[in-house]
């Protein structure tokens, strides 16, 4: 189960990395296609106005100019004060000189149009002409007339004498700037045109830049994952000095740092498990000669002095305590050295279970609800010693009535099968839940040492051992409060029915 779960963590590691990069790629992208787009409409934006407003300009300049030298070439041959005929004449002849604009002539209360078919009130605005009647020299204003662009200029004329005074006539030209509309707005779709190619040519820059950048970011989250799913020897290829390599030269020596500190802990381990096994192998022999005396003294006990006699009884107990704990530590150091094997056969749990309770004496005290008929393949005598654990704990800290439970469940991880053993004591609390089945771990530094109704190990190895032996067998051993208080230990194995399915 852990190991499962392990696995589904490094997997779910991998994938947010994937999408890391992804994204990373993704705002690469993003970040130069704005960038070029805003750069793009923003230049667009400012050839447009430079170029209308040179343009007009342009436009404008050339129109007053024109006015300006016009009026005063055929001024120079106008009597005042006109008649009509005279001021129509006048506005001609302005009008030839300038291309066939729209002339206006006005003298105090006559006004004369160089095409008589052409509507100029509303394109000569007030503003203008009292700017003109002002006698403050040539003017202009660009208007907006039915929808279409013009620019009117206005200017008085003048005497020639040396004050310049005013002569009461005034001329307004009209000029259609409808041309240089187009022109600009030409101008302005052309340059539209031109953003499309821009930012495409942003996105392969782009994804062409995102390569170059990301793809060091992949070597190094492969590495990563190759470092997070026990591989010590990834490494990363140091290219160029920027950042980058700054950072994969960093990861490397991280993972010297980390491989090398796993060895010398993997030494160290090693010769612990080594110390143990020796020290256990070791201390076997003179335990079995001391095994021998305690039982002699233990059986003519009766005929000894009391003290004698109560001192026998307990030099046997922790004689026979001290065995099996010799017999845990090699037990532990055959796990720890991977050195154990399942003798796995198919076998009936329920007379397991009940098999492994007679044997103790436990049958009186321990209320059983077997499922008949679960078969699976086990190995009995490890499946023996988990119950032997679990039930003798139960009894020994727990408080009546003790049940065991046995039956099945069916998940979405397949079927299993579970044996729930049951107290009614105080229980455990959370923080004592999650450390009962480490090594030497005790609850109550206090509680009675040798009372460990023959099935209990009595070391505070016995969970520990009983959770390897379920591990074993691909299960596992939780521990939770009871609905009545108390402590449930539920083992949980795997419903294998053939030798071929628990190969």
């Amino acid at each position: 189960m852990s190991g499962r779960s392990t696995e589904s963590g490094r997997a779910g590691s991998g994938a947010r990395k994937r999408r890391l990069v992804g994204g990373l790629r993704t705002r690469l992208v993003v970040t130069f296609v704005v960038v070029a787009l805003v750069s793009a409409v923003t230049a667009t934006a400012l050839a447009y106005r430079d170029a209308r407003t040179a343009v007009l300009r342009r436009t404008q300049d050339a129109a007053v100019n024109d006015v300006r030298t016009r009026v005063t070439a055929v001024a120079a041959d106008f009597d005042l004060p006109p008649d009509r005929r005279s001021l129509a004449r006048f506005a001609a002849k302005v009008s030839d000189g300038l291309g066939a604009r729209i002339v206006v002539a006005r003298y105090q209360d006559l006004v004369a149009v160089s095409d008589s078919l052409a509507d100029t009130e509303g394109r000569i605005t007030a503003e203008l002409r009292a700017a003109v009647r002002a006698g403050e020299g040539a003017r202009f204003q660009r208007v907006e007339w039915r929808g279409e662009p013009y620019l009117v200029v206005g200017t008085p004329v003048t005497f020639a004498d040396g004050d310049r005074r005013t002569s009461g006539l005034e001329v307004f030209v009209i000029t259609d700037l409808r041309a240089e509309r187009d022109d600009t707005e030409a101008l302005l779709d052309s340059v539209r045109a031109g953003i499309l190619p821009v930012v495409v040519l942003a996105a392969v820059l782009a994804l062409l830049a995102a390569g170059t950048v990301l793809r060091p970011v992949r070597k190094l989250g492969r590495a990563t994952r190759g470092l997070a799913a026990g591989d010590l020897g990834s490494r990363v290829t140091v290219k160029g000095h920027d950042e980058l390599a700054e950072l994969a030269r960093t990861f490397n020596d991280t993972a010297d740092a980390l491989q090398a500190s796993d060895a010398r802990l993997r030494e160290q381990e090693a010769r612990a498990r080594r110390f143990v096994a020796d020290v256990s192998h070791e201390l076997r022999t003179p335990l079995a000669a001391m095994t021998m005396v305690a039982t002699v003294l233990e059986e003519d006990a009766d005929q000894l002095p009391a003290d004698a006699a109560r001192a026998a009884r307990t030099v046997g107990a922790e004689t026979a305590r001290l065995s099996r704990l010799v017999e845990d530590l090699m037990e532990i150091s055959r796990f720890d050295a991977h050195a154990v094997r399942l003798n796995a056969a198919e076998t009936d749990l329920a007379d397991t279970v009940r098999g492994s309770l007679a044997l103790r004496g436990w049958t009186d005290r321990v209320t059983a609800r077997l499922d008949e008929g679960v078969r699976a393949v086990v190995d009995r005598r490890r499946v023996d010693v988990i119950v032997a654990n679990l039930v003798g704990n139960a009894l020994r800290h727990g408080a009546p009535p003790v049940t065991v439970t046995l039956g099945t469940t069916v998940t979405a991880d397949g079927s299993w099968v579970t044996v729930a053993v049951a107290d009614h004591g105080p229980g455990l609390s959370s923080e004592v839940r999650e450390r009962v089945f480490d090594r030497f771990y005790k609850a109550d530094a206090a509680r009675t040492r040798g009372s460990d109704d023959g099935g209990g190990h009595g070391s505070g190895l016995g969970t520990a051992i009983a959770l390897e032996n379920a591990r074993l067998h691909g299960g596992t051993i939780e521990v939770a409060e009871g609905p009545e208080g108390g402590a449930v230990f539920t083992l949980r194995l795997p419903l294998r029915r053939t030798e071929e399915e628990a190969r």
